[in-house]
């Protein structure tokens, strides 16, 4: 049986490195040992957490560029996107923790009521490969403030940059707070079923459910973000120019593999011709290409799977009735060049499935409640963009999402939660109430 997991570059195709797949006897190892741990980090006091955490992740500046060129390597992000991914961990660790702890600070209801967020145990962190190391600190982050130990499993399409800052946090955190798992599908299940006290995921909604199956047993508390299918409506008295550039980095940003991109676009019939010509322009300055390609702005799709359905979503739409303003049917993996479709209707799969790649599919309305109609018909529910003068406010009231921009990405500023409505989120992370979901709260009357 084969127990080395291979990370391959999706560009080249070329080997990157291996790491040793995790196994069952292993995983209820390490479950162990991080309860033995949480015994003892339980009692540090909440500020000397702060102050651990901190140190660890600031430690890990020396490696920031070797850290990028892993990330772009294992999944293909530009250089300068990576080197961002990395500087964010490591510079807002220290703000994290701090909200963290903030939150996590007794509460007096009355003279004889306290509120208290206590520890829970072990918690299982299992983040994604599209932002492989961001996804996983805000996870991991809120976590050990709160007192608990974790078991990481990173995606098994970048496991070597993972591996490597676990290990460098290692140099500066007790033993055993912090440990990593490798493996697939299978090993992020057995992780669930083991004996931990809260599970915190960030991934498709399919594995968000089977998550939510196999933890009912213990009755795991669980904090999921779980994909979106974001859309973006253009109003007539939207500023045409901010609005088209909006669509198009957003839908392409990343390669279209974020949670948030702009999946589906629908703009008011009187000014659709303006904004796809202005779309159409801006497309032409991308291209795609390899991630140490200075003039390539959209890298390749993580794998052969992802490129697979991109193109298939492309293919339904066209094959019912959609028109390709810009791109090519006879695409090549791991490559999708930059797309611009329009025409969509809610019978295609570019509307009523998340694509994760990087297309702009557009659709025209005729009134703006039919536009708010298309926009919320979804199972899905992260975030959702209205660009608009004089009533976008209202417009935006009515959109079902989690979080919503007004001429401008969704997203708060400061210390706010990033959450998802409807089957994009249960759970969620960020804010007082978002940091304290990774506690047990406690009412103690005295």
């Amino acid at each position: 049986m084969n127990n080395i997991l291979k990370s391959i570059n999706p560009s080249s195709g070329e080997l990157i490195g291996e790491v040793k797949i995790t196994s069952q006897d292993e995983i209820n190892e390490k479950v162990v040992n991080a309860r033995t741990a949480f015994n003892q980090w339980k009692l540090v006091p909440l500020n000397e957490r702060v102050d651990i955490i901190t140190r660890a992740f600031e430690a890990l500046a020396p490696m920031q560029r070797g850290l990028a060129k892993l990330i772009s390597m294992e999944m293909g992000k530009s250089g300068g996107r990576s080197v961002g991914e990395v500087s964010s961990v490591i510079h807002n660790a220290e703000y994290i923790s701090s909200n963290v702890a903030l939150s996590l600070r007794p509460t007096n209801i009355s003279a004889h009521t306290e509120i208290q967020y206590l520890p829970l145990g072990v918690a299982a962190v299992i983040a994604p490969w599209n932002y492989p190391l961001a996804m996983a600190a805000n996870l991991i982050i809120p976590s050990l403030v709160a007192g608990n130990t974790v078991i990481f499993k990173p995606s098994e399409e970048t496991p070597v940059v993972a591996d490597k800052m676990v290990a460098a946090l290692n140099e500066h955190l007790p033993e055993n707070i912090l440990q990593i798992v490798h493996g697939s599908k299978d090993v992020g299940q057995m992780v669930v079923e083991s004996d931990v006290n809260i599970i915190a995921f960030t991934g498709s909604q399919k594995a968000g459910k089977d998550i939510m199956k196999r933890a009912s047993s213990g009755l795991k508390r669980l904090i999921m973000e779980l994909g979106g299918n974001d859309p973006l409506i253009v109003m007539r008295n939207a500023n045409i120019d901010a609005a088209a550039r909006f669509a198009v980095g957003s839908s392409f940003e990343n390669s279209g593999q974020m949670c948030i991109s702009t999946e589906r676009v629908y703009v008011d019939g009187k000014v659709a011709d303006i904004f796809e010509a202005r779309v159409k322009a801006l497309v032409a300055n991308y291209k795609a290409g390899p991630w140490d390609d200075r003039e390539a702005s959209i890298g390749p799709l993580i794998n052969d799977n992802q490129f697979q359905k991109v193109n298939h979503h492309i293919s339904d739409a066209i094959d019912k009735g959609a028109k390709l303003l810009v791109g090519d049917l006879a695409q090549k993996s791991p490559y999708i060049e930059p797309t611009v479709i329009s025409g969509i209707t809610p019978d295609m799969l570019l509307e009523n499935e998340e694509t994760f790649g990087p297309v702009v599919a557009i659709a025209r309305y005729e009134n703006i409640e039919e536009a708010i109609s298309r926009a919320n018909d979804s199972d899905y529910g992260l975030g959702a963009v209205v660009f608009g003068a004089q009533g976008a406010l209202d417009v935006a009231n009515q959109l079902e999402a989690g979080m919503v921009g007004i001429n401008q990405s969704v997203g708060g500023e400061g210390d706010s939660p990033w959450v998802g409505a409807k089957q994009s989120g249960f759970g969620y992370r960020g804010s007082p109430d978002g940091h304290r979901q990774f506690t047990q709260v406690k009412v103690l009357n005295k």
